[in-house]
């Protein structure tokens, strides 16, 4: 698997992250545990995790198979604060106070005494921007995080994060995570360019546009999909509408041409992107993951690609979905 500097620091990490959303709620210990088998076979290195997957339990999952299935030293942690879930539903909160102590927590249940990135996974208008920042920087400078950058986060915030944190004295900011994929090309209108000016490396979540691109609701909605899943009904949902649908085909036609799966063509148009790090594949099942990570070898024919870009573009009826 190839590896990528994250932007202009020197973190290499692998083209295809591993994402544990799933993680101890539909996806269990023997299934986590052979996909993190498989994914650092196979040279993968970036594990992407937060605070909030499961309320903390798929960190305390990932914690419990460090160092028994694979060494902590063969993964990049990376994960996320900002997020808290309380009786009345999801919180944002970027204070100071809770950034550090949610990365504390954080720390305690993966069992490791640093993680290699730190973001921040929302935006929080009711927090000072600098505050948010300080927390980031002391992330750093206590130890607790190698490096840090900013997750659903705007054009101008990131902008304004990079610019703030980066003197030549400070931590620097190293990268942006947000949903990116054929479905979802809204990051190119100012978030993608502002991290390619700023020397920021990109993270995509969700590179299968919520798993809407493998073609499998092209006809019905498969029992064990995402889709039939009482927890991500409502995150697939928004990608089953008409205008999805012509990408997916085109999608579909462009891997029957290729002799490959609609995945793997999704997959390598985004791996293709100015800027990517890694794209994130959040895989429910060891099977699904041993299927994205086969994708990697595809490069698409400059034709193929072009015309993926001209029916997903963002002037052709493309609809917002920040």
């Amino acid at each position: 698997m190839e590896h990528r500097h994250l932007g202009s620091t020197g973190l290499r990490v692998s083209e295809l992250g591993l994402g544990t959303m799933t993680w101890a709620r539909d996806t269990d210990e023997l299934d986590a545990a052979e996909q993190l088998r498989d994914f650092v076979d196979a040279g993968g290195t970036l594990v992407d995790t937060a605070a909030s997957y499961a309320d903390g339990d798929a960190e305390a999952l990932l914690g419990s198979l460090l160092g028994t299935k694979v060494d902590r030293r063969d993964v990049l942690l990376c994960t996320k604060a900002g997020v808290r879930r309380t009786a009345q539903g999801p919180v944002v909160d970027a204070s100071r106070g809770a950034l550090l102590d949610s990365l504390d927590d954080s720390l305690s249940r993966l069992g490791t005494d640093h993680v290699d990135l730190f973001l921040v996974h929302a935006p929080d208008p009711s927090t000072p921007f600098t505050e948010t920042l300080s927390a980031l920087r002391h992330a750093v400078t206590s130890g607790r995080a190698r490096y840090v950058g900013l997750s659903n986060h705007p054009a101008w915030a990131t902008a304004r994060a990079a610019t703030l944190l980066g003197g030549a004295d400070d931590v620097g900011l190293a990268a942006v995570e947000l949903e990116y994929s054929l479905l979802q090309r809204g990051a190119e209108r100012e978030v993608v360019p502002a991290a390619e000016a700023l020397g920021l490396g990109l993270l995509a979540w969700s590179p299968l546009g919520r798993g809407v691109l493998t073609g499998k609701y092209r006809r019905s909605l498969p029992a064990d999909s995402r889709g039939a899943s009482p927890h991500l009904s409502a995150f697939v949902e928004p990608y089953l509408d008409q205008s999805s649908s012509g990408i997916v085909e085109a999608v579909v036609t462009a891997a029957d041409g290729l002799g490959r799966a609609p995945l793997d063509v999704a997959l390598s148009w985004l791996l293709g992107r100015p800027t990517l790090a890694s794209a994130i594949v959040g895989a429910r099942t060891p099977a699904q993951l041993r299927t994205s990570l086969a994708a990697t070898d595809l490069e698409l024919p400059d034709a193929v690609r072009a015309a993926l870009d001209d029916v997903s573009d963002l002037e052709v009826g493309y609809p917002e979905r920040w």
